[in-house]
């Protein structure tokens, strides 16, 4: 019987699947790169003035460069950061974000990790020092390495991140370097920087956290 039922159907044109019926395709979008008229007109030193209204943690980001493979020893690297932030918690996963013309993040690519350094408020001259190019960043700086990586963990930090570079994004003249924790601490004692607050950045200028509540 049900086969005399799909032989009718056939002769008559009528369908004779119970799936879905088929359905066009949408078009494509027409793929284009955005004009300068379509450009937002937002003044870059506007765009800086604005945003320093974000208050920011200071951190300092640093790795063991392996050297160049020609021969040249491997040395510290580290620079200066305020981009930083927590991304993911499973897997723990931070991010930070670097200038593409940054001299530094070659040398941290190289190493294929790195430690975040969280600064507490009395580190402001230590992040002066790692914030001007081309100096010897750390000369009397005293660090040992972090426990899984080897990057620089300087002494005194309030609190640490060891990395290893999961992945890098384009952002327009800025990279976003995700790394995957691999060991982290705090201190959390009266002796060490974190007894006076972290170090904060806020419209161009250094400052400490002060609590509401006691």
């Amino acid at each position: 019987m049900a086969a005399t039922a799909v032989r009718y159907l056939r002769s008559v044109g009528a369908p004779t699947s119970t799936g879905p019926a088929p359905v066009d395709p949408l078009p494509r979008p027409d793929l284009r790169a955005v004009t300068e008229d379509e450009r937002a007109p937002v003044d870059p030193a506007e765009f800086r003035r604005v945003l320093g209204h974000f208050a920011s943690g200071v951190t300092l980001v640093t790795a063991h460069d392996p050297g160049d493979g020609d021969g040249a020893p491997g040395s510290a690297a580290g620079f200066a950061c305020q981009s930083f932030a927590s991304l993911s918690l499973d897997p723990p996963m931070v991010a930070f974000m670097v200038a593409r013309t940054s001299t530094t993040w070659p040398r941290i690519a190289r190493a294929g990790a790195f430690c975040v350094n969280v600064l507490g408020a009395s580190q402001e001259a230590l992040c002066r020092s790692f914030a001007v190019s081309g100096a010897d960043k750390f000369a009397g700086v005293a660090y040992e390495p972090a426990p899984m990586t080897g990057s620089p963990l300087l002494g005194g930090v309030p609190a640490w991140i060891d990395c290893r570079i999961h992945a890098v994004h384009t952002g327009g003249d800025h990279l976003i370097v995700v790394g995957r924790v691999e060991a982290l601490g705090a201190s959390g004692t009266p002796n060490s920087a974190d007894g006076d607050g972290p170090l904060l950045f806020h419209r161009g200028r250094f400052g400490r956290f002060e609590s509401f509540s006691r």
